[in-house]
């Protein structure tokens, strides 16, 4: 059975544009970013990569049709070999009306309930409805998919999945939260044997939605919502929370049901409809680091919170050992270490596709397992954990072809096999150099884990303000994540009851006396967001960091997306080169290839 999963809208981006001002990188804020398509043969996932790594246009909204094409092209298949065609979101006629009935209910103007009853009418219409989403499937791809093979998973069940499957598929309890899906912002509940239950009391609604509430924060002190979360979160390790903290004390709510809600519900028609609360709780803005340091530092812990308290709830009412934690709140991995650490439960996973980079990948996948020809034989088969490296590659010859288009720019060495780039790449980074590395297929989800990777070595106490500022075009406080082989993580990093951490979705305090060791990964509060490493995971790469500690005793390596501020990672040899030759990176490893600036 082939599935194909697909995400993104053609007129998404136009109609808030219209509607509600939202432009630019902003207009992320709203559904659809992410855009991405996914291919499921018989189970396994063969491809999947985001639009934006082929468009270059970052957390784009647009309807997915490179991806699209590019996954059918590396499967060998044509649409009419496609069984089911799956999409992450249900707008039923039904949504909408329970929608309309909510904004009828509210306490807005009349004036105002109209416009966004309207505008809702107009969005279903237009663009979510299921026979918009078809025909603008049919618009961009010429073709038009037998509604008997079209499947609308709602947007948490497509979210919950996604962890579920790439996970392996074991039996697991969930907690999916995120800015909003149809209607809902959280939801939890089980899987068993592939069957979703939600339990449907713990449903919180989009007015009371920690997402987006983060992410009006995030807007707030300057960043872009839906886009500079991490900011908040690098933000927060420079102070502790207030004590009393107000968003707390005064607009967090905890119900004995292990829902929250706020005092002051979001209004979703107006982004600075609490921009008056933020000031009278810490005073007029004030763009410096000690004010935004306070107001992330309270955001954050009123974000754990909320999450403890739905994961106790949760691990009272399921007797599953395992948790999925999925959406776009489970990217703050500030809050996933002490979540686990305080939960009952044995495991905890955040997989790298939890936002919504994941959710074609989950909506394919529960398309297949709900399918009636899918048993569970077939499930046992697919069973095991999903690697993120399922994009594009390039070979040798596209490589080459890439290096013969800037023969002027730069200079070329050719080494031979994979020793001889493990050992003289690792011979550079011993000493102060920046180094970015372009490896097998691309990974998915938001964050670079070693094939679109930017390296460093941590031993240098100024390493993060120069790629900060000379490559990575950033603000002066944000931090990088380490590389560590997964045997020696525990003995760097407090980790707890965790034991691994492959797609930097944890942050663990560094050891009192390895601190010193690697000062460039080590965070202002004392802590790194890890990517532990094994040899069948990531075998060059892991070889690379092998070596390295080999010459320098240094345990650690610094990893960090290979793109710069506002841009995509990287995806082809092009693309690379040019964010090589743009930034102040020292040494681009292509493949085989390593490649200097031409002097001139």
């Amino acid at each position: 059975m082939i599935v194909l999963g697909c995400n993104g809208f053609s007129r998404v981006s136009e109609f808030f544009s219209e509607r509600f001002g939202a432009t630019g990188i902003n207009k992320h804020y709203l559904l659809g970013h992410d855009a991405a398509a996914a291919l499921l043969v018989d189970g396994r996932l063969v491809a999947a990569v985001e639009e934006e790594r082929l468009n270059r246009e970052k957390k784009t909204t647009d309807f997915p049709e490179n991806a699209v094409d590019w996954c059918l092209k590396e499967a060998g298949v044509t649409f009419d070999d496609v069984d089911l065609f799956a999409f992450p979101w249900n707008w039923s006629a039904e949504v909408l009306r329970q929608i309309t009935d909510g904004i009828g209910a509210s306490p807005l103007p009349a004036d105002t309930k109209a416009q966004l009853v309207g505008n809702m009418g107009d969005l279903y219409e237009q663009v979510v409805s299921h026979e918009a989403i078809l025909a603008d499937f049919e618009a961009r791809t010429g073709y038009r998919p037998d509604p008997a093979k079209v499947r609308f998973v709602p947007h948490h069940l497509a979210h919950a999945t996604t962890g579920y499957y790439l996970a392996g598929m074991q039996d697991a309890a969930f907690l999916v939260s995120d800015g909003r899906a149809e209607r809902f912002s959280t939801l939890t509940g089980e899987i068993r044997d592939g069957r979703i239950t939600v339990f449907e009391d713990t449903v919180t609604g989009s007015e009371n939605s920690m997402g987006t509430l983060f992410s009006a924060i995030t807007r707030f002190l300057g960043f872009v919502p839906n886009n500079d979360e991490y900011k908040v979160m690098g933000l927060a390790g420079y102070t502790g929370p207030p004590s009393p903290n107000p968003f707390v004390e005064d607009l967090l709510r905890l119900h004995d049901d292990g829902r929250y809600s706020f005092t002051k519900p979001l209004r979703t028609d107006d982004v600075h409809s609490h921009d008056a609360l933020f000031e009278e709780y810490f005073g007029p803005f004030e763009d410096t680091l000690e004010y935004t340091a306070r107001v992330s530092a309270a955001a954050q812990e009123m974000l754990n919170v909320a999450t403890a308290h739905q994961v106790a709830h949760l691990g009272k009412r399921s007797d599953l050992d395992r948790l999925l934690f999925e959406g776009g709140v489970a990217l703050n991995c500030l809050n996933n270490t002490p979540l686990f650490e305080g939960s009952r439960f044995e495991d905890m996973q955040v997989s790298f596709g939890a936002s919504d980079t994941g959710i074609t990948i989950g909506a394919a996948a529960h398309a297949w397992l709900n399918d009636p020809g899918t048993g569970r034989a077939d499930i046992a088969a697919a069973a095991s954990p999903v690697s993120p490296y399922v994009g594009p590659s390039f070979g040798e010859a596209a490589i080459e072809e890439a290096l013969a288009g800037f023969a002027d720019r730069v200079s070329v060495t050719r080494l031979g096999d994979d020793a001889e780039v493990v050992e003289r790449v690792a011979e550079l980074l011993t000493e102060k150099v920046v180094i970015g590395w372009f490896d097998g297929r691309v990974e998915h989800g938001p964050r670079a884990l070693g094939h679109r990777s930017i390296l460093a070595n941590p031993g240098f106490t100024d390493i993060k303000d120069i790629i900060n500022t000379r490559v990575k075009h950033r603000e002066p406080f944000r931090p990088f994540a380490p590389l560590v082989l997964e045997e020696q993580a525990p003995k760097i990093f407090d980790m707890g009851r965790k034991t691994s951490s492959p797609y930097m979705t944890f942050v663990f305090p560094v050891r009192e006396e390895y601190r010193d060791r690697i000062p460039g990964a080590v965070h202002v509060d004392g802590t790194s967001r890890i990517q532990t490493l094994t040899d069948e995971g990531t075998p060059r790469l892991t070889a690379l960091l092998r070596k390295f500690i080999e010459l320098t005793d240094v345990p650690c390596l610094i990893n960090t997306s290979f793109n710069v501020a506002g841009e995509p990672i990287v995806c082809t040899p092009a693309d690379a080169l040019n964010c090589f030759l743009g930034t102040e990176i020292d040494y681009l490893v292509l493949g085989n290839h390593l490649v200097t600036k031409a002097t001139a």
